[in-house]
């Protein structure tokens, strides 16, 4: 009985088309965000800002990203390590050789030179699609660790092809303990998936799912593939390679190109999956899911061996964590393809009609 919308009209083409039309909702997103902004800082321990809630919010941020071209689009990718990493690697290169320079100025420099290298790669979705573009877009992740790895150039001499980042300072204000941090990931997550979620609701974003849905019939009513393939590639590296500066400057500090290996595209392609294509909330949801499920593994199972009189070892844990999401992805594209996002929406719709039936 608490979810009801009687009593709520709407007036205008505008008040219809609100990104949160039922009040409730946007009441628990702004009650979410205030708890976010001012509790979690509070509350929260220094283990559960660094190891969990930063890269949470920078993996949702990359999530978000693909799940732009993926989702929402259509275009299948398995090169988002390497955007990752081109965007870490040339933010390190602006912020190391350019004196003075504004961390967050380097980190959208980075992300640009991300969209570049997107938008390159993105080439071939001109002509193919399917197994065949995510066979492509797999070229950037070899082209990217080769580069980083050979080219001393993008690591300024390093041997190894580690970097590394001092005290950063963001508008004149430190980014140094983990609350600082985890504000300043917060913020702009916060940026990127308003803008993402304004950006799919028009006609971008309609272009882009037309071109999903069926791509001959959306050329057939005037959207043009090259505008609408390329601009997904290039909005979805960008937000990537923003996200990878981020996992590079502020969550790891110091770095090399196996930070960005193909474990991480799959990872992000493993949070959509899981999460739900085609939906901002998706990112979110799925992020939490990957970031969670190994730590309760790694506390859950050992626990579990000592009840049942057996040690488990951490290659066991490591085995069953990936059995764990294989039989998840299965799953979900078997029953529920649209994700955990799919099914709150579900559950929202009960809860619109509860008590009554449906």
């Amino acid at each position: 009985m608490l979810y009801r919308e009687n009593g709520q009209f709407k007036t205008s083409y505008a008040a219809d088309q609100q990104m949160l039309p039922i009040r409730q909702d946007r009441f628990v997103l702004l009650a979410f965000l205030a708890f976010a902004l001012v509790g979690v800082p509070l509350l929260a321990d220094e283990y559960l800002l660094r190891a969990i809630l930063i890269p949470f919010l920078i993996l949702s941020l990359a999530a978000l990203g693909l799940n732009v071209l993926v989702g929402y689009c259509g275009q299948i990718s398995l090169g988002s390590g390497a955007f990752m990493a081109v965007g870490a690697y040339a933010a390190y290169n602006f912020f190391a050789r350019v004196p003075e320079l504004p961390l967050p100025l380097s980190l959208v420099l980075g992300g640009l030179c991300a969209t570049v290298v997107g938008m390159l790669f993105g080439l071939p979705s001109l002509r193919i699609k399917g197994l065949y573009l995510a066979v492509a877009t797999l070229a950037a992740q070899f082209f990217a660790d080769w580069t980083f790895l050979r080219i001393k150039w993008f690591t300024l001499d390093s041997s190894s092809g580690s970097v590394s980042v001092g005290a950063l300072t963001a508008f004149g204000l430190p980014v140094q303990t983990p609350q600082q941090k985890y504000w300043f990931c917060l913020i702009l997550v916060m940026l990127f998936a308003l803008a993402t979620k304004n950006l799919v609701r028009g006609h971008i974003g309609r272009s882009w799912m037309a071109m999903r849905d069926m791509d001959v019939a959306a050329s057939v009513i005037g959207i043009r593939p090259i505008h609408a393939k390329l601009s997904a590639f290039a909005v979805s590296s960008f937000i990537i390679g923003v996200a990878g500066a981020l996992w590079g400057f502020v969550h790891l500090g110091a770095w090399e190109p196996a930070a960005f290996s193909i474990d991480r595209s799959f990872q992000l392609l493993f949070m959509i999956i899981i999460g739900g294509l085609g939906s901002i909330l998706g990112a979110f949801l799925g992020a939490a899911f990957i970031v969670i499920l190994p730590i309760a593994l790694n506390q859950g199972l050992p626990l579990l061996g000592e009840w049942v009189g057996r040690q488990v070892d951490t290659a066991l844990i490591s085995h069953v964590e990936t059995m764990v999401f294989g039989v998840l992805i299965v799953f979900f594209l078997i029953k529920e393809p649209h994700g955990l996002a799919r099914l709150w929406a579900t559950a929202k719709e009960k809860l619109r009609l509860w008590p009554f039936p449906h």
